[in-house]
């Protein structure tokens, strides 16, 4: 139970740092989450990225959604 609490604290991080990074509103980057399934990976990758920095966690996000694109 804790560390599901844990991993919706860092989704809500991750979320609001990709909205303030791309400059875009809450529901857009809620948007892009959930059509690339990065809700998932960041579940997924929770033990490792939880302890990067936030610079660090954007850069793999849009990293990760642009791979995502390509692949459609």
């Amino acid at each position: 139970m804790k560390e599901e609490v844990g991993i919706q604290q860092f989704i809500i991080f991750c979320l609001e740092s990709y909205k303030e990074d791309r400059k875009i509103s809450g529901a857009e980057a809620l948007h892009d989450f959930e059509r690339y399934d990065v809700i998932n990976y960041l579940t997924d990758g929770f033990e490792v990225l939880h302890t990067q920095g936030r610079d660090y966690i954007i850069a793999d996000i849009k990293d990760y959604i642009y791979h995502k694109q390509r692949n459609k």
